[in-house]
């Protein structure tokens, strides 16, 4: 492997995917080996996110582009229905995917593990690259032990495909970790409509709302007897994710498996 990390951003017409392609552009560390996305294909990459071209053509074929691009890293921002069959490609040709579509099943995230562990390259799926969500993960998971009583809120645009979001699901695994089981609520609740209470996880309520100009947000609302305790976090732009990102991609190099959450790279 060279001084520089060669990515390829996977989902590069995205916006997400767009900031991606700027940060590896943008790097002295990294190195952008190629940009793949269907409906900017034969765009340049670095026209593409408005800086100068970059020399680096977009590209439909993912396959071609893990084949021939020497690539050490795969960061992958598309859609949850190919997600898995992207980051299996990536491994299969022996680029370290960092992904941060979610989607991902407990089965499915064993089985990339696995097929990792025989290539012996490392992968991080991330569903949440923000430094100060993983945080609030954190926080929650430790609030949880002494204040059992909890809800999960979550805000994104109305875009948004899943729901719950991959980081609120994150962050009920966590709190789940250092909880037990406690179902909540009155024993003969009833709803009137049909999902009000919001999705059931290990005892508690996760709570989706997707409404335009919305970006993203989370809220862990814990209840006690005569308080309660709110802990909150707000994205307001793309590019807050990039650190974490950049992060990513500098520490799976040094990894065999999978990894299941940006927060087993945060001391």
């Amino acid at each position: 492997m060279s001084d520089k990390i060669r990515v390829i951003v996977s989902g590069a017409g995205g916006k997400m995917g767009k900031e991606v392609v700027k940060l590896v552009l943008q790097e002295d560390e990294l190195e952008l080996a190629a940009a793949v996305d269907r409906s900017s294909a034969g765009s340049d990459a670095g026209r593409l996110v408005g800086l100068e071209d970059c020399g680096i053509q977009v590209t439909s074929d993912l396959e071609g582009a893990l084949a021939g691009a020497a690539a050490d890293v795969m960061v992958d921002f598309t859609i949850p229905q190919s997600a898995y069959a992207n980051t299996a490609m990536a491994v299969k040709y022996g680029v370290r995917p960092v992904v941060g579509t979610t989607g991902f099943t407990p089965e499915q995230i064993e089985e990339l593990d696995k097929q990792c562990q025989e290539q012996g390259i490392g992968g991080l799926i991330a569903p949440n690259f923000s430094i100060g969500a993983i945080l609030l993960m954190r926080f929650a998971a430790q609030a949880a032990k002494y204040f059992p009583h909890l809800e999960i809120i979550e805000y994104h645009g109305d875009q948004k495909l899943d729901a719950p979001s991959g980081t609120a699901i994150k962050t009920a695994e966590m709190i789940s970790e250092a909880r037990q089981e406690l179902r909540q609520g009155h024993p003969e609740e009833e709803e009137i409509i049909e999902g009000s209470r919001g999705g059931y996880y290990n005892g508690f309520r996760i709570h989706s709302v997707r409404l335009p100009g919305v970006f993203a947000q989370e809220e862990v609302v814990f209840g006690g007897f005569g308080q309660s305790l709110k802990i909150r976090h707000d994205s307001y732009e793309r590019a807050g994710y990039m650190p974490g990102v950049k992060l990513g991609i500098q520490k799976v190099v040094g990894y065999t498996g999978m990894i299941y959450g940006f927060e087993h790279f945060i001391e």
